[in-house]
């Protein structure tokens, strides 16, 4: 029933021609999972990778993914008592633990160092211990917001780190972004016509002008010239099925929900993936279809951020798609209010935060943290 579905909406897009008129690019896919392929393990393309944000929610899942494919990880961390608690310590000889302020560039270049790559996890601003702001908080006994996004130095710092290194054609900086993150900046008249991608509750409040921090940091990074991949997940909830299929889209329309074990597989699939090079997606996945046995075939079907956006019947075309794929049954995502999953808004329950226009974004936003 499922299948059917999936094959009538593609099929949708296809007979609109939407999909040639994009360069012969679509802007969504999904893989069938059967594919014959030779996988190459990700060991043998990368045997070193650093983790920004290693003891964070999705960081650590990362970490553990690259620790099981046999791969040596630099965890770079805020505090390394919290990380050796986390992690065994019969992962003692592949994973070391480093203190990092994510918004200093100094700390972050040396981290890295004899690193194949890295994967960026962190959300937040410089609140490091040894920062400068920390200390004139202690110095003084007031509080301080942190000014800094470790989004808009860390980036950078690590494009600038692995900016030299040699070229075989892998992502060297995989970002782990958000979708929505273009969404603010979007004319009324574009957000008239995707309501149910402008009017989620993360744009619409948009706390801390967090998705604006991620659009510019993700900016930085394709304006650089390293290699990179960026990963912009739908909402991150891990009460959805783990393992599931993933649906990549580009156009900044993508609604629905993904298990951060999932989004930690897909960031290290991208580091042995060359069609993730220079290419930013967003993605949910879709419980009961199995998980692909590689990524290489949605990625192929991506196109390249050098090669332009797709084009406005294009984003149109994904939107009434991907749309139809939204969790609950009320399939109305610009109803919800922060913190209100879609059950509730089945069943006309508010959310933990409050009523539509009442919620305390402020307290389900990123808060200043490095890690």
């Amino acid at each position: 029933r499922n299948r059917s579905f999936l094959i009538a909406f593609f099929s949708f897009v296809n007979a609109g021609n939407y999909v040639t008129a994009w360069a012969g690019f679509p802007i969504f896919a999904a893989t069938t999972g059967s594919e014959p392929v030779a996988r190459i393990e990700t060991r043998d393309l990368v045997s070193k990778v650093a983790v920004a944000g290693a003891t964070g929610r999705t960081g650590s899942l990362v970490v553990r993914e690259l620790l099981a494919r046999g791969v040596g990880v630099v965890g770079m961390v805020r505090d390394v008592e919290k990380g050796r608690e986390m992690f065994p310590a019969s992962d003692g000889d592949r994973l070391a633990l480093v203190e990092c302020d994510l918004g200093s560039e100094e700390e972050i270049v040396a981290a890295v160092g004899g690193c194949d790559a890295a994967i960026w996890c962190a959300t937040g601003f410089s609140d490091a211990p040894s920062s400068p702001l920390v200390q004139l908080k202690k110095l003084l006994g007031i509080a301080l917001a942190p000014k800094k996004s470790i989004d808009c130095v860390g980036i950078p710092a690590l494009a600038k780190a692995f900016a030299h290194g040699n070229s075989n054609g892998l992502p060297k900086v995989i970002m782990l972004s958000s979708a929505g993150v273009t969404r603010p900046s979007w004319s009324e008249e574009k957000k008239q016509m995707f309501p149910g991608s402008a009017e989620i509750p993360i744009v619409r409040l948009n706390p801390f002008g967090i998705l604006d921090i991620k659009a510019e940091s993700e900016e930085n990074l394709r304006q650089s010239g390293v290699e990179y991949c960026i990963f912009r997940p739908a909402g991150l909830n891990d009460k959805w099925p783990a393992k599931s299929r993933p649906v990549f889209s580009q156009g900044d329309v993508a609604v629905g929900r993904i298990h951060r074990a999932d989004v930690a597989t897909i960031l290290v699939d991208c580091l042995a993936e060359p069609e993730a090079a220079g290419k930013t997606f967003e993605g949910f996945s879709l419980a009961g279809y199995l998980a692909p046995r590689t990524l290489g075939t949605p990625l192929a079907r991506l196109r390249r951020d050098a090669d332009g956006p797709p084009g406005n019947d294009a984003v149109a075309a994904t939107y009434v798609a991907l749309q139809q794929l939204v969790p609950g049954e009320t399939q109305d995502p610009a109803a919800l209010a922060m913190g209100q999953t879609y059950e509730q808004l089945d069943r006309d329950e508010v959310g933990r935060l409050g009523e539509r226009g009442k919620e305390d974004a402020e307290a389900a936003a990123p808060r200043p943290s490095s890690s």
